[in-house]
């Protein structure tokens, strides 16, 4: 009886659906966990001024930290896929246990390095209320970092499985929590006291811890875990593999500081032109943030995929399952920049009723609309590339797109230094800052995906001559 060979266009169709398969519920986990921000940021402008301005200052603080450690976790992501491929379950639960263990190191710097950072609001010229609302905002968060870091374990433990719904399932949890506690504590209803931007990090804190227990209590219920169940017994650390991991995930951690911090500091430098350009700057900014979650959510998915592929030892597959991460990524770029393109007016409308910060948004949106096609592009390429156990390419790529060029070349057409000959006769102000941007991540995709074909090629190359004997 003949074997029928699927064409290529089926192979691509039935990869798309698997890849999507697994993106979907990670897509909307993270939309939970970006809404929980949102939702802080929303609720409490609906009290003061005050107390928008300290959440405002103290989320800055705390999305640079937990995207960070959330980096630096997802070695484990890597690890888990590439025994699930290689058929050794039996080694998984203690890479989970000692990336445990690497998560309560890590959160604990975290917690110290979040309450060190609130000395910089003594050098930021605010108000002594907003200062002191900030402060304690960020000190009360902290006690956030260690329950995150150790559920950014489980998370990546349970999406190298294929098991994505459950981390959807527990981030909306969090989502509802979260606004809850928010209206009881901002606003003090039903009797409980209105602590503003205070309340608002208290819910942010304990619907952390609620996370984690839920994704524990999951694990340890749910039958898909059985085979890899990290919480049978307990265990030691083990230094040489906590090593190892964390020299796996540091090189995300600094790649994931590279690019937020980046964003913060355009945010930092554009203040000096005024409320209409910050307030389209973050507009902008905050709704890009949103839309970057499709494509984030198939990199995560993606990194699992080709994990999974180069665990059996079977890097053609990779090579095939990597390009198809990376072109349903870009597919997805061209509609959310067509749509972006094409709303833009709409999208700052939902945002503001002011005209100028209107006007303003909409054009930098068109800049947001162009740098969709790298940011997709890049962000697949990157994950596709941890996929196969490699990380520090990418945190250097990152490093020089956004810290070599963005900034700098931000700086001269926004800021247009005096001293600086070929500066533009005036500053561009915002647009000079997504210009560098754009072209920064252009850089980073264009980069990123030379190396993903030199690296895929180069491990079926090893893969032929060792199949030979060479």
């Amino acid at each position: 009886m003949p074997i029928t060979v699927p064409s290529r266009r089926t192979a691509v169709l039935t990869e798309v659906a698997k890849l999507w398969h697994l993106a979907w519920p990670v897509v909307i986990g993270q939309l939970a966990t970006v809404g929980m921000s949102v939702a802080d940021v929303a609720m409490t402008g609906h009290l003061s001024a005050d107390d928008l301005a300290a959440v405002s200052l103290g989320a800055s603080i705390w999305t640079i930290v937990i995207v960070t450690v959330m980096g630096i976790m997802m070695a484990i992501n890597a690890v888990v896929a590439h025994e699930v491929g290689a058929g050794t379950p039996s080694r998984i639960p203690h890479a989970v246990r000692q990336s445990l263990w690497k998560a309560v190191g890590i959160g604990l710097i975290a917690t110290v390095l979040t309450n060190c950072s609130t000395l910089i609001f003594d050098h930021l010229g605010l108000e002594p209320l907003v200062r002191d609302k900030a402060t304690l905002f960020v000190h009360i968060i902290s006690i956030g970092a260690l329950p995150f870091t150790a559920f950014r374990v489980l998370y990546g433990y349970s999406a190298s499985l294929n098991q994505t719904k459950p981390a959807m399932v527990v981030a909306l949890i969090g989502l509802l929590f979260n606004v809850f506690v928010n209206w009881l504590l901002i606003f003090g209803n039903w009797g409980f006291p209105q602590l503003g931007a205070v309340g608002c990090a208290w819910a942010t804190c304990l619907g952390l811890w609620l996370m984690l227990a839920a994704m524990i209590w999951w694990i340890r219920h749910a039958p898909a875990y059985r085979s890899s169940m990290p919480f049978t017994h307990w265990e030691r650390p083990d230094w040489p593999e906590i090593l190892r991991l964390l020299k796996m995930g540091l090189p995300i951690g600094v790649t994931y500081f590279a690019e937020v911090s980046a964003f913060c500091m355009i945010g930092l430098l554009v203040a000096r032109f005024g409320a209409v350009t910050v307030s389209a700057h973050q507009i902008a900014l905050n709704f890009s943030s949103l839309v970057f979650m499709v494509p984030l959510g198939i990199g995560i998915a993606l990194l699992t995929r080709v994990g999974q592929a180069a665990g059996e030892g079977d890097p053609q597959r990779a090579r095939f399952v990597a390009w198809v991460g990376v072109g349903l990524s870009l597919a997805f770029a061209v509609v959310s920049a067509a749509f972006i393109t094409l709303f833009r007016y709409q999208i700052a409308a939902a945002y503001t009723s002011d005209p100028a910060v209107q006007e303003l948004t909409a054009h930098l949106l068109l800049l947001a609309a162009l740098f969709q096609l790298s940011d997709a592009t890049q962000v697949a390429a990157s994950c596709a590339i941890r996929g196969y156990k490699v990380t520090r390419p990418p945190m250097l790529i990152h490093l020089m797109a956004f810290w070599g060029f963005s900034i700098p070349l931000g700086c001269v057409l926004g800021l247009a230094p005096a001293w600086m000959p070929w500066a533009p006769a005036a500053p561009m102000m915002a647009t000079g800052f997504w210009i560098g941007l754009t072209l920064g991540l252009s850089i980073a995709a264009v980069l990123l995906v030379w190396y993903l074909h030199h690296l895929s090629n180069q491990r079926i190359a090893r893969w032929r001559s060792d199949a030979l004997g060479i």
